[in-house]
């Protein structure tokens, strides 16, 4: 115990002598929190709406107000008076207007005679965000405008009432629980895989081999170390990020030790895959290559960024082995829905096998020579 230890402090003081290091394996996922946090999964907001009013009745009025109400409330778009719908089109092409309305000529006449009217809607759909919304919210004042004037005594519809669990979870939050899993992954890759092929190059673990020290203490001692560098990081990602997105579920001491929980564990399993991955590589190139290919096809599956329903099988099938997956889970689970432990004992135990289940692997493929 005593000479695995030593390892175990070799590695760490190593580590804290490299503050820039430090810093790195906690930049890359805070600064992706803060910047993806706030540039994805906003609601739009100051939208250009331009409208082309050919009729100007007394119904096409209607539509002028529920649009200033929506451009004085919810704020999704704004309106441009236009002449021709022509011009309008171009705008829309051009990006100069997001979307286009078209009320038609009679359009306030055959509203009053039952005709169904129709108004009109142009948008670019080569942005489906945001022509999404418009029609979203074009289908909303539609509906209100269907709405008849005098609501019968009785009910003759069938209406859906929405109940939400939560409050409404901004996109910096839904991104935390995978910017904390990230950065554990970069505190495994840079200072677990890359410094571990470093000293095989160099021969620092085959000095450790010619002294008492034995294989299995070698192993054990090297794993450790990278799972405390990856718990350090993870703790300060998820006070820092908790913080930036304005979540105190932190100061709460049960969900603290859940999280405590889902750190550690997260760290046993990123380190215990990264050491099997590793343990038979010699080119001190090669963690540093493949450190953009696993951080795609590890953390983009994970349902970090979008839920795992949406995808298709195969990517759902590396999903389900994706330790990311089980950390993003969790985290969320705690982070966002107080879940307790009921909704991660799951994820811990997936992780915690995960990782020794690796590290059992890797022990025996472990040489003793360089």
């Amino acid at each position: 115990m005593t000479r695995m230890m030593a390892i175990v402090e070799r590695e760490m003081r190593k580590f804290f002598r490299s503050p820039a290091l430090m810093m790195v394996s906690m930049t890359l996922p805070l600064v992706q929190l803060i910047i993806l946090g706030n540039a994805f999964g906003g609601k739009i907001r100051g939208a250009r709406m331009g409208v082309v009013d050919y009729d100007r009745g007394s119904q096409a009025l209607k539509i002028h107000e529920a649009f200033n109400s929506i451009a004085a409330n919810i704020r999704t778009f704004t309106t441009v008076a236009y002449d021709n719908e022509a011009t309008a089109r171009q705008d829309v092409r051009t990006g100069k207007l997001d979307g286009a309305v078209i009320i038609p000529a009679q359009y306030s006449r055959r509203v009053l005679a039952g005709d169904s009217p129709k108004i009109g809607l142009v948008v670019d759909n080569t942005d489906q965000t945001m022509s999404s919304s418009l029609e979203a919210e074009m289908q909303a004042v539609v509906d209100a405008l269907n709405a008849p004037a005098i609501q019968p005594e009785v009910a003759q519809q069938i209406a859906l009432e929405i109940v939400e669990l939560y409050p409404y979870v901004e996109y910096m939050k839904y991104l935390l629980s995978g910017s904390i899993a990230l950065a554990m992954y970069v505190a495994v890759m840079i200072g677990g895989g890359m410094l571990y092929i470093d000293d095989k190059a160099r021969g620092v673990h085959e000095g450790y081999l010619v002294t008492p020290i034995t294989r299995l203490e070698l192993v054990l001692g090297l794993n450790l170390a990278g799972t405390i560098k990856a718990v350090l990081s993870g703790i300060c990602l998820t006070v820092i990020g908790s913080l930036f997105a304005g979540l105190g579920v932190i100061f709460h001491p049960m969900a603290a030790l859940q999280l405590l929980l889902l750190i550690v564990a997260s760290s046993v399993a990123f380190n215990g895959m990264m050491f099997l991955m590793m343990v038979r590589v010699e080119d001190p190139l090669v963690p540093r290559a493949m450190f953009g290919v696993l951080n795609t096809l590890l953390f983009f599956p994970s349902g970090a960024i979008s839920p795992i329903v949406g995808f298709p099988q195969w990517l759902r099938a590396i999903a389900v082995a994706d330790p990311f997956t089980y950390v993003v889970h969790g985290f969320k689970a705690v982070l966002l829905k107080d879940g307790g432990f009921t909704a991660i004992w799951m994820d811990l135990i997936f992780l915690f096998g995960f990782g020794v289940a690796t590290l059992l692997i890797a022990t025996p493929l472990f040489k003793r020579t360089l």
